[in-house]
Parts: C-alpha cells; structure tokens; sequence
C-alpha cells in the first residue's frame, strides 16, 4: 500500500532552499500549517516568493517569515493586520503582488488542475490588466491570468490519512484545496492522521493523488485575528 507519510517536518520540507516559491494555505491564520511556517523561520531560509492568502500578523502565520525577512516577493489578497508587512512594502524591502482574492484562489486551482491561466473577470480596465491579454465572450470583458508556478505548496487539514487523503474543517478549506497538488510538491500537516481506508471516501475534500507528504502536527496554537465577543449583559 502506497504511504506518503514522513516522520515530521523536518523531514518533509528538508530539500526547502533559499530563492524557492511557496504556497501556504489557509484564511487568515485560520487552517495555516503551523509547524511548517515554524520549521521555515527555524531554519532561516531566504529569499522565499510566498502565495498566499494573507501574510498573518506580526508575531504568528507568515508574519515571523516576515519579522526575521526571509520573504522577497509576497502574492496576497489580504494584507490589512500586518504591520511589519506594511512597513517592508513601504519601504521597498520587498516586492508585493496584490492580487483579488478570487483571482488568487483561480490561479492555484488552474495550477491544480493543469490549465497555464485562465480568464477572470476581475481587473478588466484597471492598472492590474496592463500588459495582460484581454478578451471579449457574451460582451464580457476579461483578463488572462497565468497559472502560479510553485516549487512547494504548504497545507493543513483537520485529519489525512497515509495515502495522503485530506479532510478540511470550516474556513480552513478556503485556500488550503485549491493549493493541493498546484506545486511541484504539495507537503500536508494534519492534525490527525489515521491509516489509509479509515475515513470516510464521501468525506474527503483533497484525494492523496495531489499530496507526495504529509505527517502529523503538533501543538497547534489556532489563534484568532480579531476576537469579537458580545459585550457580557
């Protein structure tokens, strides 16, 4: 039986070099693969081009890539609760790519599936369109985007299984499936992993096909970005 499971994160994002693009799911610093960004900031390498949906917040997520500049070029669609990112894109330390977050999440999915762009709507007639192919379909305007090219692509699911199956929950599905499988080697962290043929085949939102590793995570902090309570009565 085919397994995809590697001893720890160490080990699945060993071959991680300086200059490479990364992918790294999640919806604000819901479902991002804590152990992973860790490992990364633990090992110090620089240079990185990172997609993702938003660059965290100062002191979690992508932003202890940014506090210790190890990013060289950010894709993001959201980028409001950071302000070391802020800072950075000022000052020009690093280049920035904003992207709608629509866009963003067709680019990953074209790379998924193997389509090299795709056509989307958003942008048509803007800054963002220029230089970019554009077309007309029913008296609908849109602009070519080309497919994200990434050497790894880095998610966490709720629970996996050692064939690489993978299983969201909630808000974490968001960006976290359509980079499954969009790079060249697509790297899970679960927080359960259970052997193949334990979950639920209706269940599964990411088949082991687009995963080559995956393991089991630990000690998940899951922090929230702005904790809004009802005021107590």
């Amino acid at each position: 039986m085919i397994t995809k499971t590697v001893d720890n994160v160490q080990v699945a994002i060993a071959d991680l070099k300086d200059g490479m693009t990364c992918m790294v799911g999640g919806f604000g610093l819901c479902g991002i693969p804590e152990n992973i960004i860790g490992e990364m900031v633990r090992r110090n390498v620089q240079n990185l081009t990172c997609i993702s949906n938003n660059a965290g917040v100062d002191d979690f997520g992508l932003g202890l890539l940014l506090k210790q500049k190890q990013i060289k070029t950010m894709i993001a669609s959201y980028v409001g609760e950071n302000a070391e990112f802020e800072r950075q894109m000022l000052s020009g330390e690093m280049e920035v790519i904003l992207t709608p977050q629509g866009t963003l999440a067709e680019k990953c999915r074209a790379a998924q599936h193997g389509f090299p762009a795709v056509f989307v709507k958003a942008g048509y007639g803007t800054e963002a369109a220029e230089g970019k192919e554009t077309r007309e379909f029913d008296g609908k305007h849109y602009v070519l985007e080309l497919a994200f090219k990434a050497d790894f692509s880095f998610v966490k699911a709720w629970k996996g299984d050692t064939a690489g199956n993978l299983i969201f929950k909630g808000t974490a599905r968001n960006f976290n499936a359509p980079m499954a499988g969009a790079g060249k080697i697509t790297v899970a962290e679960v927080e359960e992993l259970v052997p193949a043929g334990e979950l639920d085949p209706n269940q599964i939102h990411i088949p082991g096909i687009f995963v080559q590793r995956i393991f089991q995570g630990e000690k998940y902090e899951k922090r929230i970005e702005q904790r809004t309570v009802r005021p107590k009565n």
